[in-house]
């Protein structure tokens, strides 16, 4: 029973409760966030335009993304995403009933960033598709799009907080922010570009939209999986240790230094 309890989370519940309901609060904040700004950029308002702007689609989501994790990301880890959470719980980094939880608030999140999206729009907007996600494509093009879009994701997720890899922490955020970036710029047209789950749940709560939704949970939590497991059993950064962390650091501001000194030679070399 212990055993089961453990992997549960239940004891985390117990000792760490306060820092527990702080991190269900980050996600659902990080997703209304994400919802909000994001759909919004997917709305015409402006008349005699029939088209929307797919850069400023993929910018606004990208931006949103590295918004929100640099402001929550020591709170609750910044999954604001299911097919994240998921990936993290396959690789024993967070526990079922906390991934459980995760992925309510992160949907309840996303409803309510999508719900205030259409009080902030005129009537006469509230029968369009506020940033719903469709395919162009067939469902079976489609899940491989969407596979690839959890998978770009998750990759880049666990490629910027793996411990062995100190150096990468400063631009974690900001590198999870293009990923959804590209996603959006390359397969927008595809299938909206989800990558999120509870994204794309919230935009279809608020408009009743349900055409393929399965998709939009299939595609990115198969891609995450795929790409959490293949990060942590092949790409993980070996563990350093206290001492081979500061030969690193080490051998980097050496370098920098010789590469300050040769540039600084090649200037004197060239001066008159």
């Amino acid at each position: 029973m212990a055993g089961f309890s453990e992997v549960l989370g239940v004891s985390e519940f117990k000792t760490k409760r306060d820092s527990i309901w702080k991190a269900l609060l980050a996600e659902f904040v990080g997703n209304i966030i994400l919802n909000y700004f994001g759909c919004a950029s997917c709305m015409i308002i402006k008349p005699n335009v029939e088209n929307p702007n797919l850069v400023l689609i993929a910018l606004t989501f990208g931006f949103s993304v590295f918004i929100a994790v640099q402001a929550i990301g020591h709170v609750s880890g910044g999954h604001i995403n299911p097919a994240v959470t998921i990936a993290m719980l396959v690789t024993r980094n967070i526990s079922l009933l906390k991934a459980i939880l995760y992925i309510i608030v992160q949907c309840l999140g996303a409803i309510v960033g999508s719900g205030l999206l259409m009080a902030s729009l005129p009537e006469r907007y509230h029968d369009t598709a506020m940033g719903v996600t469709n395919l162009s494509v067939p469902v079976g093009n489609g899940i491989v799009v969407e596979i690839m879009l959890g998978f770009i994701l998750v990759f880049t997720v666990f490629g910027v907080v793996d411990v062995n890899k100190h150096e990468i922490k400063p631009i974690a955020a900001f590198a999870i922010g293009v990923s959804v970036t590209i996603g959006h710029l390359a397969t927008v047209d595809y299938t909206g570009a989800s990558m999120n789950p509870a994204r794309t749940f919230g935009a279809s709560v608020i408009n009743n939209h349900w055409d393929d939704h399965w998709v939009y949970w299939v595609g990115p939590i198969i891609g995450g999986i795929i790409a959490g497991l293949l990060y942590k059993y092949v790409f993980a950064a070996p563990s350093t240790g206290p001492l081979k962390i500061i030969e690193r650091y080490t051998a980097v501001v050496t370098d920098e230094k010789e590469l300050q000194r040769l540039a600084g030679g090649k200037h004197e070399e060239t001066m008159p």
